[in-house]
């Protein structure tokens, strides 16, 4: 037997620049904006080797989080139309939601977790946070799991 995978999450600031060239091509690839990886690479100015040597290892933080359950927890101020306002941008983004668990309010803010099923999503969840994160009344918005 191999050697297990380990697994980082790491912030995209402190990765090397071929990590990030190698993320671009790829996402140019899946959303057609390359027809092929010699077109891809030649886009963001790596060698169709370094593409392949790193292709499998990298992916974004939405694609681990893709068609799986994911839990949001938002704080959020104790005013009317928040929480609604919130769900409706879930509903818009493709999240199917499983459960909402609100906190009693205290000092004028209430914890509000989510559970959402991802597999839909009609925009990355970094959009999803920060559209939920926009919302007037919202305190912050974060990935708890998935």
């Amino acid at each position: 037997m191999g050697t297990p995978h380990q697994y980082y999450i790491v912030d995209a600031q402190a990765l090397p620049d071929i990590f990030l060239k190698v993320a671009r091509a790829k996402q140019l690839l899946e959303t057609g904006e390359a027809e092929t990886v010699n077109q891809a690479t030649r886009e963001v100015g790596i060698s169709r080797s370094a593409f392949y040597k790193y292709k499998d290892a990298l992916r974004p933080f939405n694609d681990m989080l893709n068609g799986r359950i994911v839990t949001f927890q938002v704080m959020m101020k104790n005013e009317p139309g928040v929480l609604s306002s919130v769900l409706n941008i879930f509903a818009r983004s493709g999240a199917n939601i499983l459960t909402i668990n609100q906190n009693i309010p205290a000092g004028g803010s209430a914890a509000v977790s989510i559970g959402a099923e991802t597999s839909a999503l009609t925009m990355t969840m970094e959009e999803l946070l920060s559209q939920v994160g926009e919302v007037p009344g919202v305190v912050r918005c974060e990935i708890l799991a998935g």
